[in-house]
């Protein structure tokens, strides 16, 4: 017999495509407020908070960086350049900065190019470990990048599959 009452499985699913599409949304009207080369780091910060990280950019710059996972499917690297002002605002998580990480990178250098994981796993028995990224797969499929470890926290492989959390059984 068929239930008229929407399963868990699809309500969890509903209740996370929700949160996303109204932080999807502020952030499109937080970005459309910066303009590249005007905007000042203060402007950045009013607008976005205080980021989750600051890294040193090159040549004097920062870059600071404003992570939407674990329920969210975007992180922002927000560069301010030596003058102060914002010369870049990238949405990381996507294809073309996943063919980026490459084997033998390390995990700082993974860290600073995607921002902080959605998900961190060990596996001691294999001497791996997993960093996992929600990301949005085009048109609008919720996925899962996925960078494996080896002990010496250097990269041995990635892969991109469907986000359990969101699959509809």
């Amino acid at each position: 017999m068929l239930s008229a009452r929407p399963s868990r499985t699809r309500l969890g699913c509903a209740l996370v495509l929700s949160a996303v599409l109204v932080l999807s949304g502020c952030d499109q009207q937080r970005i459309s407020e910066l303009r590249e080369g005007v905007a000042t780091e203060a402007d950045v910060r009013a607008r976005f908070g205080d980021p989750e990280a600051v890294w040193d950019a090159p040549g004097g710059g920062r870059t600071l960086e404003y992570n939407r996972n674990p329920a969210g499917h975007y992180n922002y690297m927000i560069t301010i350049g030596p003058d102060g002002r914002m010369s870049a605002l990238r949405q990381v998580l996507q294809p073309a900065t996943f063919e980026k990480i490459q084997p033998g990178m390390t995990m700082e250098q993974v860290r600073r190019t995607l921002g902080k994981p959605a998900m961190q796993e060990n596996f001691p028995r294999r001497n791996e470990a997993a960093w996992s990224w929600r990301w949005m797969k085009p048109p609008n499929t919720s996925s899962l990048f996925t960078v494996w470890f080896d002990r010496d926290w250097r990269v041995v492989r990635s892969e991109v599959r469907p986000d359990p959390e969101t699959e509809v059984r």
